[in-house]
């Protein structure tokens, strides 16, 4: 085929012209493809880390978030609160959490927590699953005449103290479970994702 009449600056434009359009239709081809790659919303939902920004929690408080479908509460304990922690001790089914396991190893002490000030447990009773009102006033109680704070499940009537640890002589048997957690600044708690995988 003879090169003459050819049009080489034409050419370049027309070959140009339809390479960038292949790779921008490639690009859009792709996308869809990458997106499934992806974990869907409910995916995350159901299982990837939470962040809770706890700047806005005062002492005393109690805040509650949403990981793997479970209520988590966050509680941030007052220095009067954590005082009473030794002194319940006697009346605690299983005060160290050693019958059974229900704590990561960094919340292995007496206020189950990675930080004394705050409190982060699945907040479902261990007997049924019901959600435990916080009841953080000391003194008597319907439920208990020598109450020093804590947990108290209105659906069947069993107590936890301020550390999620269960009492005698009711229904649920084992502590409130300790999710894995960790910080990721002073104000930020990220369920699902213990110290060792990153955060602080």
């Amino acid at each position: 085929m003879s090169e003459e009449g050819v049009n080489h600056g034409r050419r370049r434009v027309l070959t140009w012209t339809t390479a960038v359009v292949g790779a921008v239709g490639a690009g859009f081809a792709a996308v869809p493809f990458v997106q499934s790659w992806q974990p869907s919303a409910k995916a995350r939902l159901i299982g990837g880390p939470v962040e809770v920004n706890l700047a806005p929690l005062q002492p005393g408080q109690m805040m509650k978030a949403v990981w793997r479908g479970q209520t988590i509460g966050i509680l941030r304990r007052t220095p009067e609160m954590l005082e009473t922690l030794p002194e319940v001790r006697d009346r605690l089914r299983d005060p160290d959490s050693n019958e059974v396991d229900q704590q990561p190893e960094y919340a292995k002490n007496e206020g189950r927590s990675l930080r004394p000030e705050y409190l982060v447990a699945n907040i479902h009773c261990t007997h049924l699953g019901c959600v435990p009102k916080l009841v953080p006033e000391v003194g008597p109680q319907p439920f208990d005449s020598e109450w020093k704070g804590g947990f108290f499940c209105p659906c069947h009537k069993s107590r936890f103290d301020l550390s999620g640890r269960v009492y005698q002589g009711v229904p649920a048997q084992l502590n409130l479970l300790i999710p894995p957690y960790s910080y990721a600044s002073d104000d930020t708690l990220v369920l699902g994702i213990d110290p060792a995988e990153g955060a602080a």
